[in-house]
């Protein structure tokens, strides 16, 4: 069994850190054998999540082939910025939309039993780990099996190279191996998971 594991970021900006940072730890998710999906929430624009809409129209597109995402991988990479000491609006819409129930579905099938690793990047000295707990808390309250490592990057401005890497070694090497780290979790926790 390949584990399929699904990457983005809580970002839709261009040249959102937190892309960066999550294309890394892809990197090391793919080194210990994973099949990765990188995934551009801008690329998916929903609505906002609007109960009427969800009833006379059912999920929006974007927002079904989010969840189709979710569904057909074992684990996420998350990276998150924070945004007034909160996660993005754009991170909890999509999450919110691919929560909901559609006839044929079980609760929170795009969820529960998914393995989650998260981290984050900020240019501030906190490194986003506020938004990074409230994200984690969010993915458990789900039903995903969150990878206790937590890592943060501290002004990010500086710390990526012209290639996209960590100028810092250990940070490199840091997030390369949470990303390994996921994958083994997939292995371990796999059965839990409905992906095949």
């Amino acid at each position: 069994m390949t584990p399929r594991i699904l990457a983005f970021a809580g970002s839709l900006r261009a040249g959102s850190f937190n892309k960066k940072l999550v294309r890394i730890a892809a990197e090391g998710a793919r080194a210990a054998g994973a099949e990765v999906t990188l995934l551009d929430l801008r690329d998916l624009p929903m609505p906002i999540y609007d109960g009427d809409i969800e009833r006379e129209q059912g999920l929006p597109p974007n927002a079904r082939t989010f969840k189709s995402l979710l569904i057909d991988h074992h684990g996420v990479l998350l990276s998150t910025p924070e945004y007034n000491s909160q996660y993005p609006a754009v991170l909890k819409n999509a999450i919110d939309w691919a929560s909901r129930q559609e006839p044929g579905d079980t609760p929170l099938m795009a969820f529960k039993g998914k393995i989650a690793a998260v981290m984050s990047a900020s240019p501030g000295a906190l490194a986003a780990l506020r938004s990074q707990t409230l994200v984690r808390s969010l993915l458990l309250y789900l039903g995903m099996v969150v990878v206790p490592t937590q890592i943060g990057v501290a002004r990010a401005a500086e710390a990526f190279d012209e290639a996209g890497r960590l100028k810092d070694e250990k940070q490199q090497a840091a997030i390369e191996a949470l990303g390994a780290e996921a994958v083994r979790y997939v292995r371990a926790l796999y059965p839990t998971s409905r992906a095949s």
